[in-house]
């Protein structure tokens, strides 16, 4: 019994670090980039506009539907380690 709440503990552990970290790099991308460094990035151009207004308006968005695949390989690498694989 001790050893299954273990493993539970440890994917339940697994799954909130890799949340954490996709929250970070998305909240750092769409706020840092988009809002906050928006001014030293207005210097560079991307597209016909400048970087900061790109990462506020599309770079955040593709951000995060690359985080969403990464999230949804990653879970099922953690998935197979914890022996809670679909197959």
């Amino acid at each position: 019994m001790s050893q299954q709440n273990d493993t539970k503990n440890a994917y339940w552990q697994a799954n909130l670090r890799l949340i954490g970290i996709s929250l970070v790099i998305w909240a750092s991308v769409s706020f840092g980039f988009g809002i906050i460094l928006r001014p030293l990035l207005s210097g560079i151009s991307v597209g016909g506009t400048d970087l900061g207004f790109w990462f506020a308006q599309q770079g955040s968005i593709l951000v995060f539907l690359a985080l969403i695949f990464f999230y949804a390989w990653r879970m099922n690498k953690v998935d197979r380690e914890h022996g809670v694989d679909e197959e």
